[in-house]
């Protein structure tokens, strides 16, 4: 199998896992690690046994030798970077979220498509085994049809200085939405309520309400106040409930056969309240899954569609629906939870593809 040599940029908090899974992985090489801080990125590379350290973005991106980047830096320098590579004919994988906008992740996306090469957001949560399990699931009809998603994602953590709680924890909820729902995160707007009981100057704790397709919803609660960390989320449909607990390695999905049957009386009306509801109480069971590290799979995703000429499965086109929904909740927040509408990420995209070429 044919090896792709990788840089990684940036050598802070994510970096360092992406150097050590590149390094483990039969599909690439370790080219280099960048980073400005010349000392941080020795200390990542002799971590992994090694690798050419480099301050200078352009110097990677001369490199011949070099086909990919892996971008680890903060949300705000995800465009520059990225166009940048892309322009010098590298394919690109970022950290989430793909950009610290909608508009400049609409331009990344038609840059990529412009130049042929593959552009995936690192959305992790979707490549462990219990979110790859959970969209088989919900693709073979397990569930059935979706009524409702319920996630939390709480815990003591660290207010950011750049960004508020849905734009440091959301992205992984909303990543998930959108690679398990069949036909991705379709919402058309969405709810935010939030709240800064500390004075922070930004939002601690948040809430997003998305109506989904047939009248489903989806319900994401966020918080970075909670003595308590919890990782769930619930997945009901009109045949099966499963729940994910992240945190619970012993047994991290439960399936039960429980639910809500909903049928007309006689002579009545089964969407009104003639309805005649019962209860059905089945067996759990729990699906065994393999022990593999998410980064592993990611990195093993992202040569595969170098590879195979494919977009990833995380592609720049889910990190833009994940800034879509990202953008409406921070104008909702604005508007004190009032409903706003998400925005189609494609016609962005179409048109930033028509500005790229132009320019070219």
């Amino acid at each position: 199998m044919e090896r792709y040599n990788a840089a990684v940029i940036g050598a802070g908090y994510w970096g360092p896992n992406l150097a050590r899974n590149l390094r483990a992985s039969d599909a690439w090489n370790l080219a280099a690690v960048c980073d400005l801080d010349v000392e941080r990125a020795q200390r990542v590379a002799e971590s992994v046994g090694g690798a050419p350290v480099l301050t200078d973005v352009a110097a990677v991106l001369a490199d011949p030798l070099i086909d990919a980047v892996a971008i680890a830096t903060p949300a705000r320098t995800h465009h520059a970077l990225a166009c940048r590579a892309l322009e010098a004919g590298k394919h690109v994988m970022v950290e989430k979220p793909l950009a610290a906008d909608r508009a400049s992740g609409s331009e990344m996306v038609a840059l990529a498509r412009e130049r042929g090469l593959v552009l995936m957001t690192d959305h992790t949560y979707c490549y462990t085994p219990a979110v790859l399990r959970i969209r088989d699931l919900i693709a073979e009809g397990a569930l059935g049809d979706i009524l409702y998603i319920d996630s939390t994602r709480i815990n003591l953590g660290l207010v950011q200085p750049d960004v508020d709680v849905l734009w440091d924890l959301a992205p992984h909820d909303l990543a998930i939405l959108d690679f398990v729902l069949p036909g991705g995160l379709a919402a058309d707007s969405v709810s935010a309520a939030g709240g800064d009981p500390l004075r922070t100057g930004r939002t601690c704790v948040g809430y997003l309400a998305l109506p989904l397709a047939d009248g489903a919803i989806a319900h994401v609660q966020v918080n970075w106040l909670s003595p308590t960390k919890i990782r769930r989320m619930v997945i009901g449909g009109t045949r099966r409930t499963l729940v994910w607990d992240d945190l619970n390695p012993q047994q991290r999905l439960s399936v039960f056969d429980r639910g809500v049957d909903v049928g007309a009386r006689a002579g009545g009306d089964p969407g009104t309240r003639d309805a005649q509801v019962s209860y059905r109480l089945g067996d759990t069971w729990s699906p065994a899954l393999p022990e593999q590290e998410a980064l592993a799979n990611v990195v093993a995703e992202f040569a595969a569609a170098i590879r195979e000429g494919r977009p990833a499965r995380t592609d720049g086109d889910s990190g833009l629906r994940v800034l879509s929904v990202l953008e409406a909740a921070s104008r909702s927040l604005a508007a004190h939870g009032a409903p706003v509408a998400v925005e189609s990420p494609a016609e962005p995209a179409l048109a930033a593809a028509s500005i790229v070429g132009g320019a070219a």
